[in-house]
């Protein structure tokens, strides 16, 4: 499709860059150590009072010889030697020192040069990706959204909330007293202990989640969670690092915790128990490998914040997070459609109920509600025609209801 090729074409100009900033890297690399091996061979040199680099002269006549011999060579001022003050720096030494500085002057000069290039080579990505993107999107947009202050409060306010859960208290206080946000209308919500229970998962720390499972442990079993099942076996897996000499703490932790979970993980105890077999060679040298992989972690940990989430009656996915992502998936379609409306030379995607001329499809996470179509007048229902329930039981849109009561359709 047009938008693999755009995200192929990108990528190419990427891993240019990519593959010129590893030579570059690499040469820079050799340049420098050459520099310093120099350097270091210069100030031995200098140190023992020799030249350390002779020359070839080239032929000259006689008497251009003569004249060299017959006319004195004006010498700079003596310089002390390092680490001999009392020591001067000869003519040839000089001349060693100035070839260094040359060398050293041609060196920068070309790592100068490759770094402009490279700076050329990463300029043609931000062209690819005007080529091959779209740059603006403000067609797609209503300038007049955010015009309103319910609009802008309710912007804020989810901004603030969306801070609160990625546990930037200070950002989401800041943004409420800045913005004149009330804060009642904050709802406090257990974001901050379930945001840092779930950054301590990631860190290796199970005590918080352990006993975050253990208070809700009874609603858990009610939703046929797998969440404490795999703490204790992530808190298993670690007591067994420890190898051989772990042994008799790791079987006394497993007769302590897996007990009421034989009926519904039997196979998966066993598997445990299967591990200590290979205490002697490592668990990472055996079959069972795959238990202490990183990937546990992350999946317990995401395990935890969606059990969580729906236990506390929460979304997972803060509302910005929702509404970003959505627009996202919508974006694509949405610049189709300027372009097509465009074309026909009409202005403006939104009509005055704020709705599309199409129908957009969005993620399976994204429908959060059931969608109802009046069965009259074959249109969904918004919040300015919502469903409306009849004595009878029958549910019709509130605009068939109004056509009905003031007369035949």
């Amino acid at each position: 499709c047009r938008t693999m090729d755009s995200c192929a074409a990108v990528e190419k100009e990427v891993e240019k860059v990519i593959n010129k900033f590893s030579a570059i890297n690499d040469h820079s690399q050799r340049i420098i150590g050459d520099v310093i091996s120099l350097i270091e061979k210069l100030r031995s040199s200098i140190a023992e009072g020799k030249a350390g680099v002779q020359r070839s002269s080239p032929y000259l006549p006689s008497h251009l010889v003569q004249k060299c011999i017959n006319t004195p060579f004006p010498l700079p001022p003596p310089l002390p030697l390092l680490g001999n003050p009392d020591s001067k720096v000869t003519a040839g030494q000089v001349d060693v020192l100035n070839e260094a500085l040359s060398k050293t002057k041609d060196k920068l000069h070309r790592l100068t040069t490759e770094h402009r290039d490279l700076h050329g080579t990463v300029s043609k990505v931000g062209k690819a990706i005007d080529r091959n993107f779209v740059a603006d999107f403000t067609a797609t947009s209503r300038t007049d959204v955010f015009q309103t202050e319910r609009n802008v409060m309710l912007l804020n306010k989810i901004m603030a909330q969306h801070f609160y859960r990625q546990g930037m208290d200070d950002v989401a206080d800041a943004l409420i007293k800045e913005s004149g946000l009330p804060a009642e209308d904050i709802v406090p919500e257990p974001y901050a202990e379930l945001h840092r229970i779930w950054e301590a998962i990631h860190t290796g720390n199970l005590a918080p989640a352990l006993d975050w499972a253990a208070r809700y442990s009874a609603e858990l079993d009610a939703r046929n969670s797998t969440l404490e099942f795999k703490l204790h076996r992530l808190a298993f897996m670690q007591i067994l690092n420890g190898g051989v000499q772990a042994q008799t703490d790791a079987i006394a932790y497993a007769r302590s915790n897996f007990a009421k979970f034989v009926r519904r993980f039997e196979k998966d105890i066993q598997i445990l128990m299967g591990t200590l077999i290979y205490l002697q060679i490592g668990i990472h040298n055996s079959p069972y490998k795959y238990l202490t992989a990183p990937e546990m972690w992350i999946e317990t940990a995401d395990v935890f914040l969606k059990d969580a989430c729906q236990l506390l009656g929460i979304n997972k996915d803060s509302p910005l997070s929702v509404i970003v992502n959505a627009g996202c998936t919508a974006l694509p379609a949405l610049l189709n459609l300027k372009q097509v409306m465009m074309s026909r030379q009409v202005t403006g995607i939104w009509n005055g109920r704020d709705e599309l001329p199409i129908e957009i499809e969005l993620e399976p996470d994204n429908r959060f509600h059931s969608i109802f179509a009046c069965p009259i007048l074959r249109q969904q229902s918004s919040e300015d025609n919502p469903p409306m329930k009849l004595l009878c039981g029958h549910v019709i849109s509130r605009d068939a209801l109004n056509k009905l009561s003031n007369g035949p359709m």
